[in-house]
């Protein structure tokens, strides 16, 4: 069915999963209890697993995401693995239904562009699932700092090798999250990359150390591993008057400022919202379905921020090219 207008108000959005991992699991479990919505069913090619969540949630079992089409939904969650996501994506979007693709948005940026363009060709609503942008952790940090000279911002996003994972790396995985945030953050494009890659224990890269300079001249910087024995999520924001601390696992948000001669200062933990992000992101992607307006994280907000992802590691790709000509050269 096709959704160019907005759906009627007065019945609620039947919506679909596609990929029933762990995040496809989450979106399911969520969107089963958020009124306005009916899941109407999940979509996976391993049934066992497809049929205990629609079991436990109440909905039905399917085996792709074209047996979720024909039951005639009004908007599809796209959180199969990467490289699916542009040929679902373009299958769920010629359906005219709405969709929410996980991050990142496609493979390629290439491939992202097509999705963007076949949305708008189509009239329907696209977001791109970057859920951090609804912990209140870092709305909070972002409140903090709204009007402030901002100079720096530095992510920490760390921890063990996750068993799942098989096709790309931690710049794809987890860094694409806070070069996503810095943009958002600093409400500036990013336009020098500088980083620093390797893959230590994997066959792709499980270290990164990102550096990044915005069009407004903040200077950025990533942390990200599959080597941590513990998960960590930390964001560090100087500005020219303060500098905060936020943790976006345990939500604090801290606050130092009033710097005096004598190098004391003040410091205020800062209110943080209790809210589930990915609850959030969903109801912000039902209200943009219901109102024909653009959601919060649009399709080109995720392909600007994958396009930077990528360039990371071409940035890599060229460093060990260089290096394999200059050995070649001296041998």
């Amino acid at each position: 069915m096709a959704h160019t207008a907005a759906p009627d108000r007065a019945r609620p959005l039947r919506v679909g999963v596609t990929g029933i991992g762990i995040m496809g699991s989450n979106h399911a479990r969520v969107l089963s209890a958020i009124g306005g919505a009916e899941l109407v069913a999940v979509a996976d090619p391993d049934q066992a697993q497809a049929q205990r969540v629609a079991s436990f949630l109440g909905c039905q079992a399917v085996g792709g995401h074209a047996d979720l089409l024909a039951l005639g939904l009004d908007a599809v969650v796209v959180a199969a693995p990467t490289h699916l996501h542009h040929p679902i994506a373009l299958d769920v979007i010629g359906a005219g239904c709405a969709v929410l693709v996980e991050k990142p948005i496609a493979s390629t940026a290439e491939e992202g562009r097509e999705i963007v363009a076949a949305a708008k060709a189509k009239g329907v609503t696209l977001m791109v699932g970057h859920v951090e942008r609804f912990n209140p952790a870092v709305r909070a940090v972002k409140d903090a700092i709204r009007g402030e000279n901002i100079l720096s911002v530095a992510f920490t996003r760390v921890g063990p090798f996750p068993p799942r994972m098989s096709n790309v790396g931690v710049v794809i995985d987890l860094a694409v999250h806070d070069i996503d945030l810095i943009r958002w953050i600093t409400d500036s494009e990013i336009v020098e990359v500088q980083p620093q890659t390797s893959a230590a224990l994997a066959e792709r890269e499980d270290i990164a150390l990102l550096q990044f300079r915005t069009a407004s001249g903040v200077l950025a910087h990533i942390n990200t591993n599959w080597l941590t024995p513990f998960k960590a999520r930390t964001v560090h924001v100087a500005t020219a008057k303060k500098y905060v601390i936020g943790d976006l696992l345990t939500r604090q948000v801290t606050e130092h400022f009033d710097y005096r001669p004598d190098g004391s200062y003040s410091t205020r933990h800062l209110p943080v919202a209790y809210a589930e992000p990915l609850r959030a992101e969903l109801e912000n992607f039902l209200s943009a379905v219901r109102a024909g307006v653009a959601p919060e994280v649009t399709g080109e907000q995720g392909v600007a921020s994958l396009d930077i992802a990528t360039s990371c590691l071409a940035e890599r790709a060229e460093a060990r090219a260089r290096s394999s000509r200059r050995r070649a050269a001296a041998g």
